[in-house]
């Protein structure tokens, strides 16, 4: 199993940047992906990025692509989501996700571990 505990998000102005950081603890669970998805009111839940923590590889969806970066410290068992250049349309839930994999996905039904999610909101 595993448990993830996210920090970071709040309200910003358009233009303005917020960092995310996710901690996982894991116990018999070998943590092969681990991503960030949103999930703005009336919307479906959707990915953000994605990273293979066994090589690095990532996914951006293309909303965010040059905004936004996904990185992990291993030694640490973190991931982070470096978000600049917010805009009004980012406003949403932020989930952490992990799973086992073998193969790293972008839909949230390919994770199996969630946090609480930390609202991020950005004004005009």
């Amino acid at each position: 199993q595993v448990q993830l505990g996210e920090s970071g998000g709040g309200s910003v102005q358009a233009g303005g940047s917020l960092r995310l950081s996710c901690a996982a603890s894991a116990y018999k669970f070998a943590i092969k992906c681990m991503g960030w998805f949103r999930q703005a009111p009336g919307k479906e839940r959707e990915g953000v990025a994605t990273i293979y923590t066994g090589g690095g590889s990532t996914f951006y969806a293309d909303s965010v692509k040059g905004r936004f970066t996904i990185s992990q410290d291993n030694a640490k068992n973190t991931l982070s989501l470096q978000m600049n250049s917010l805009r009004p349309e980012d406003t949403a839930m932020y989930y952490c996700a992990a799973d086992s994999g073998p193969k790293c996905g972008s839909w949230p039904s390919e994770y199996e571990a969630w946090d609480q999610g930390t609202q991020v909101t950005v004004s005009s």
